[in-house]
């Protein structure tokens, strides 16, 4: 179980760091929307190229970011009624929506993705549109999210299992609720940066 566990935190660390990565995708989206935006109303004109590359940065984050959120354990769920089970069976309750749900699911999704972008590579796809970018980078991004998240339910897994062996702290998988104090000194840090 050591050694699953040791898995489980490269596996973490991984997906922090996409997720960390991702974040300025999101940025770079934004400012090419609104690069679109002024370029379309200033001087009525548009390029369906950088339509498309915002597009395909708003996937990446999307796809990529899942596997992130999951991790930070900030996904949708419904806290009104696991909130009144005791912490063993809220890790139970996971164990079965991990085992039952999210890794068949991701599992399935995976299996039809990687041959809908190997076709999409093989064959240099490009958009339809004029001025258009080539397809396949935007669908590579299917089973490459889809693959990460099934590592971080794989890791979410073993978390689980390890915290009912007596093995990992909760910690290691509840979501961080950020103190009144952390709060504060984040708000002064800012203060001093401006």
């Amino acid at each position: 179980m050591k050694f699953l566990i040791s898995m489980s935190r490269s596996i973490d660390t991984l997906n922090e760091k996409i997720g960390h990565a991702v974040s300025w995708a999101l940025l770079a989206a934004v400012l090419i929307c609104t690069g679109n935006a002024l370029v379309r109303y200033v001087f009525n004109t548009s390029s369906n190229g950088w339509l498309e590359i915002q597009w395909y940065l708003f996937s990446a984050v999307f796809l990529l970011g899942t596997s992130y959120t999951l991790r930070r354990n900030e996904h949708v769920r419904i806290d009104v009624i696991s909130g009144r089970f005791s912490k063993r069976t809220q890790v139970w309750m996971d164990i079965f929506g991990f085992s039952f749900f999210l890794l068949p699911m991701a599992g399935l999704i995976l299996y039809f993705a990687i041959p809908f972008a190997w076709i999409s590579i093989q064959s240099q796809e490009m958009s339809s549109n004029a001025g258009g970018l080539i397809v396949w980078p935007a669908k590579l991004l299917i089973p490459i999210g889809f693959l990460m998240l099934s590592l971080q339910g794989i890791s979410e897994l073993i978390k689980r299992i390890g915290f009912l062996q007596g093995l990992v702290e909760a910690s290691e998988f509840e979501k961080h609720a950020a103190t009144p104090e952390e709060e504060i000194e984040a708000i002064k840090t800012a203060n001093n940066l401006k």
